[in-house]
């Protein structure tokens, strides 16, 4: 099958070749007549060799995300994304115990070669983001692959075309629901809670701390749901404070925690800024410290201002942090490199004036999976350091 050609400039094709999906609007020398938002386009080299098929998107500075590389040209039909959505599953039924972790992503955009979807299942619910015109156009597909495969009966969508946090349940209804992390149980508030509602890229680390926290003081920082209180606690932790701006969320991170264990009085959430709570907090009071805050800086622009921040609140935590304790310290902004992450976290050792060991450096969980030519995939890192 022939699709509307988008031409590369000479000398711009290398990226394609290597498979890297996104194409750039300076790369681009002919672009395809007549051709809608959303549309599918075959990428060619400046000689005309074909080098994939993308989605248009003419507005834009990225104006094509290529979902599949080499010279074919097949029909792209709804068994073409069925057999995506296949691969995509099957490797999360490799890599997880689907029985033992009912809330996972199904579909990490270019990680499964699916730029722009992104699907997180919730037991019987699923949380879709749509994020080009292209992607749009898949939802029907979608929607049938998680009926007739993994049996959802509630469906809420984000598209290109809502605001931020926007969206609509195009198959069941909003209720206050639950699921299964590694045995653990959590509450998800997928309409209105942050991201597609719950942080299912930290379930590895939050596991790893657990294992780390018996008969520690815990400081779950940015605590949102809680999630890493819940395993701190189920790991023995002799203490865990849960610090969130939010009440809902300390609220949420309550509940979570009596969800699993029933009233726990060694678990204490407090409606603060972190900042402030790091600030202000005694020298020795915690020997675990999680700092896991939302992303700060989500453009290039920002980046300078969003390292201040990260480095203000690892400084803080090490100044603080008992002797012999740990910290977790997370950063989900795809704007900081780890590279330019451990620096950050060099710069507020330096200024600490501890001593300061990696014990494990940490990423997204496995079914957040990296495609190897995209590296921008990697958005999560994180650093689990001792602290003498």
């Amino acid at each position: 099958m022939d699709y509307p050609r988008l031409v590369l400039k000479s000398g711009r094709d290398r990226s394609a070749r290597n498979r890297h999906p996104w194409i750039y609007s300076g790369a681009v020398k002919e672009r395809p007549a007549k051709v809608g938002d959303g549309a599918i386009v075959a990428v060619c080299d400046n000689e005309g060799e074909v080098l994939g098929l993308g989605h248009y998107a003419p507005q834009s500075t990225l104006i094509c995300r290529m979902f599949s590389f080499g010279k074919e040209q097949p029909a792209i039909e709804a068994a073409y994304w069925e057999g995506k959505l296949g691969k995509a599953l099957a490797y999360r039924r490799e890599i997880l115990d689907l029985n033992a972790n009912t809330g996972f992503r199904l579909v990490h955009a270019e990680g499964d070669s699916l730029p722009g979807v992104i699907i997180d299942l919730y037991a019987d619910a699923a949380s879709v983001q749509l994020r080009t015109v292209g992607t749009a156009h898949l939802t029907a597909a979608i929607q049938g692959f998680l009926q007739k495969e993994l049996g959802v009966q509630h469906l809420y969508l984000r598209t290109e075309t809502k605001e931020e946090g926007e969206g609509k349940w195009i198959i069941g209804q909003e209720q206050e629901r639950t699921f299964q992390e590694n045995g653990l149980s959590f509450y998800v508030d997928i309409a209105t809670g942050q991201k597609t509602g719950f942080f299912l890229d930290q379930r590895d680390n939050r596991a790893l701390l657990g294992s780390m926290s018996k008969g520690r003081r815990v400081l779950n920082a940015f605590s949102y749901s809680g999630a890493f209180s819940v395993y701190a606690i189920a790991g023995g932790a002799a203490s865990v404070d849960s610090v969130d701006i939010s009440a809902a969320a300390a609220d949420l991170a309550t509940r979570n925690i009596e969800l699993n264990f029933g009233e726990q009085p060694n678990h204490h959430a407090i409606k603060a800024d972190a900042f402030k709570f790091l600030q202000e907090m005694p020298a020795d009071a915690y020997d675990l410290i999680i700092l896991d805050p939302p992303a700060f800086t989500k453009h290039i622009s920002t980046v300078q201002k969003a390292a201040r921040g990260y480095k203000e609140i690892n400084l803080k935590a090490m100044q603080k942090i008992a002797s012999g304790g740990l910290l977790f310290t997370y950063s989900c902004s795809q704007h900081i490199s780890a590279d330019l992450f451990r620096k950050i976290v060099f710069g507020a050792a330096a200024d600490a004036g501890r001593e300061v060991r990696i014990v494990h450096q940490m990423s997204q969980a496995a079914d957040h999976p990296i495609s190897i030519y995209h590296p921008e995939g990697e958005y999560l890192k994180g650093l689990c350091l001792h602290v003498s």
